[in-house]
């Protein structure tokens, strides 16, 4: 396989590789491997996560969304935005769009480098309940927003263990055999949030996560914290806008919007991959 054509792209801080795999360039033998192997910092491409963009009988194109670890997702707002607006780039797809996921068909509207993209009604919502880690009974919030997070809050986020927490969390028997993602949440003036999330899938804490800010936006409605449409400020520096409709365990017709922008796009050599 050499000189794989790829787009790089970023969703607030959340960065990609998209390839277009409508032909079939890419097949499914040692596609998590490969995924590993271009995903790894300093060595190949680097990136969160993986996307292939191909075939749909249900909608303009299906998507196959890969963790850097080489597993497969159900949902990425993030990835979704930039897998949207590089449909609608390489003409794949004119606006509003919608493509096949494996938490079901998403539409989006593309708005120059933003783009407004449609995800799943929120599941599974449990607030407020305690959770021991090592002897210690810590408050959360659970809810699954195309994935599942757990949401905690915190009156400041520089002093949160991220990566300890968030991984004792995200392992935690609770959540098992899948796990779960982990957000830090500080609810701002206004109603506006500040989040930091530990990323399963990429096991580390990422700049951005989608879900992640869907997910502490719907919590912070469901505690009578904030009301939508709700600003969300990620690691990064970027915001996120969360949209959304309803109250209490019951909400609806959620839209995620943000920044997706092309970093580059190039074409990958075999030098680039170590298995």
């Amino acid at each position: 396989m050499s000189r794989l054509h790829f787009y790089k792209m970023s969703g607030s801080g959340n960065d990609f590789i998209l390839v277009d795999n409508r032909d079939g360039i890419l097949s499914e033998e040692r596609l998590s491997s490969f995924v590993v192997a271009v995903c790894r910092r300093k060595l190949s491409v680097g990136a969160d996560g993986f996307i292939l963009i191909e075939p749909s009988n249900k909608a303009d194109f299906r998507w196959q969304f890969f963790n850097a670890d080489g597993s497969e997702a159900e949902m990425c707002g993030n990835g979704g935005r930039c897998a949207a607006r590089f449909a609608y780039l390489r003409g794949i797809a004119s606006s509003p769009l919608s493509f096949e996921t494996r938490a079901g068909v998403i539409h989006a509207e593309i708005m120059g480098e933003r783009v407004k993209l449609e995800m799943p009604p929120p599941k599974d919502i449990q607030v407020d309940y305690r959770l021991d880690i090592d002897g210690t009974a810590l408050e959360v919030s659970s809810i699954n927003t195309g994935v599942p997070h757990v949401v905690v809050w915190a009156s400041e986020l520089e002093d949160v263990p991220v990566l300890k927490l968030g991984r004792a969390i995200r392992y935690h028997e609770r959540y098992m055999p899948a796990g779960t993602n982990v957000d830090f949440v500080r609810v701002q003036e206004e109603g506006a949030l500040e989040i930091r999330t530990y990323e399963r899938g990429v096991e580390e804490e990422t700049l951005a996560c989608g879900t992640g800010a869907v997910a502490a936006a719907i919590i912070a409605v469901a505690k009578g914290l904030s009301s939508p449409p709700i600003t969300v400020y990620t690691r990064s520096g970027e915001s996120l806008v969360v949209h959304f409709a309803g109250s209490h365990s019951s909400f609806n017709d959620v839209y995620l919007e943000g920044d997706a922008r092309v970093i580059y796009e190039g074409k990958l050599w075999d030098e680039g991959l170590y298995y």
